[in-house]
């Protein structure tokens, strides 16, 4: 464990490669005008807490030790800015947020000598900037000043009025910097990145909706990634061509998301499914209709259902149509190799979010990351806003770690639910459901009443509506993982030893489904058939 100089965290080494999903939602496309991200931090070693770093006035010298997210590796100092804002999870007080994706890229471009890895530029970005193109701004500068350190990364960075897709990549040993390109989702528009580069030809010439370092271009003409025209130049395909795995595991929760929110466009899945010569999906579509909050929540909960890669059926799913896959995503049988499908909705997720941004309130009361950690398919999404000023207890750093369980954690609570209903999940998942859907509707029905009482204590003084967020989101949090252990309880009681209890309390013994019976048939043939006693059938 480590004490994190930047956010004052502490969580458990983490693998380097942790594989993400981030939806970007415009103003033109939002049911109210808000902005929206959303996030999966997905690691099998990621503890999920909700980060919060006060704001703060720095001595002129004064120096910010960096250490990298992913491991905790100390990497060096820079100068820390005079003045520093609030950050709450992945949103600032100014409500300017940001979510990642690792794509990896070229391996040679990866630069162990530079400073500034992902994790650091994202939370020092939030720290001083007070809109996204400022965000990108601190990024970029601190990459070309101190170098970077990561893999190639996609970016997705909001404020209340312009959503950014950001893609970056180091430049090597012994080149100091990153390339890097920047663009402005058009309004009305959505976009989506999960581990794999999506960007390829931008605007040259359009400083208002795209930005990109001088020698993104040139630089890949250097290295032999690029001979053609200017106009014709790809980022994805100079810096981090796409394989078969950046298709079938990262493309398609791409592809899954548009298909939902724009059926009408009926987006091919070859693409996805990793056809060859198959043409790549547009970087951003038009949805068919707008999207609200909970809409946003619930395209982060999805397993490919009623499509061809559909985790619920096959073999795999098990007698309770489970919907995971154990890791390793790919094995081999007999030198051939096979692999699982990937899709949004993960068993391993640390902790996920959607931020909303609203550029007709004032900050504190304008920014919400609404917050839940483990499965997002089983998470509650709790509104933490942007102008609170300290996290949930059973969320906040300290509470608990990856190494020691404890009631007192939202990310233990939540697992303890989320793995027994593993075991019997098409049951389980109704009643977590029922729960799920009651908390986050009363969330969103309360949300007016709660911003307009704040809002009168923000004309009185803005303080005063601060501690008021602040008592009602950290209430929030701990009442929902004090009725999330109930649940719990519930589900042991319910499902004890296979069965399932009916609402008096009566013991059934449901079995598998018919279709589960057959396999075993199939499998076994008359091995377990009941014999009568006359030594018939």
């Amino acid at each position: 464990m480590f004490r994190h100089s930047i956010l004052l965290i502490t969580f458990i080494f983490v693998s380097t490669a942790i594989p993400c999903t981030n939806f970007l939602i415009t103003k033109g496309a939002s049911t109210d005008g808000s902005t929206f991200i959303s996030y999966s931090a997905d690691s099998h070693v990621l503890y999920g807490e909700l980060y919060y770093t006060p704001p703060g006035h720095h001595l002129e010298g004064e120096m910010l030790n960096i250490y990298e997210w992913d491991t905790g590796d100390y990497l060096g100092q820079i100068k820390q800015a005079p003045v520093t804002y609030s950050v709450v999870g992945n949103i600032n007080e100014h409500q300017v947020a940001v979510g990642e994706t690792t794509y990896g890229g070229r391996h040679e471009l990866v630069d162990s000598t530079g400073i500034m890895d992902y994790g650091s530029l994202m939370y020092i970005a939030l720290q001083r900037a007070k809109t996204a193109r400022e965000a990108i701004k601190v990024m970029t500068d601190l990459v070309a000043e101190h170098g970077y350190h990561s893999e190639g990364e996609s970016l997705s960075i909001s404020d209340p009025n312009e959503v950014w897709i950001m893609e970056i990549i180091g430049k090597g040993p012994g080149n100091k910097g990153a390339v890097w390109v920047a663009r402005k989702i058009p309004d009305g528009y959505i976009c989506a990145h999960a581990n794999q580069s999506r960007i390829r030809q931008f605007p040259l010439n359009d400083k208002e909706n795209c930005l990109y370092a001088k020698d993104v271009i040139s630089f890949a003409r250097e290295k032999g990634y690029f001979n053609g025209k200017d106009q014709d130049f790809s980022f994805a395909d100079a810096y981090a061509p796409p394989d078969f795995g950046g298709l079938r595991f990262c493309e398609a929760r791409v592809w899954s998301m548009f298909r939902r929110v724009a059926p009408s466009l009926n987006i091919p899945i070859d693409y996805a499914r990793g056809d060859e010569g198959a043409e790549p999906m547009p970087l951003w579509i038009k949805p068919d209709k707008k999207l609200s909050v909970r809409d946003v929540m619930e395209l982060m909960r999805d397993h490919f259902e009623d499509s061809e890669f559909d985790l619920s059926k096959g073999i795999g799913a098990g007698p309770y149509q489970l919907p995971y896959r154990w890791r390793p995503l790919t094995w081999k049988v007999d030198s051939v190799e096979y692999f699982n499908e990937r899709s949004t909705s993960t068993q391993q997720t640390g902790f996920s979010f959607v931020t909303q941004s609203r550029s007709w309130l004032p900050d504190p009361i304008g920014g919400i990351i609404w917050f839940g950690v483990d499965d997002t398919y089983s998470t509650v999404y709790v509104p933490m806003y942007c102008g609170i000023q300290k996290a949930p207890y059973s969320y906040s750093v300290g509470t608990g770690s990856f190494l020691n369980f404890t009631w007192e954690s939202a990310f233990w609570v939540f697992n303890f639910v989320s793995n027994f209903a593993y075991l019997r999940y098409n049951d389980m998942i109704k009643d977590i459901q029922i729960v799920q859907r009651q908390l986050e509707a009363r969330f969103v029905s309360d949300q007016p009443g709660i911003e307009a009482a704040a809002l009168a204590l923000y004309n009185q003084a803005p303080q005063l509506a601060r501690t008021f967020l602040t008592d009602y989101s950290t209430r929030l949090g701990d009442e929902t993982v004090k009725r999330w252990k109930k649940l719990g309880e519930f589900l042991l009681y319910k499902y004890l030893d296979g069965n399932v209890k009916d609402e008096h309390g009566k013991v059934h013994h449901p079995g598998y489904g018919e279709s589960w019976y057959r396999r075993i048939i199939e499998e076994s043939g008359e091995k377990y058939r009941y014999k009568s006693e006359d030594g018939g059938h």
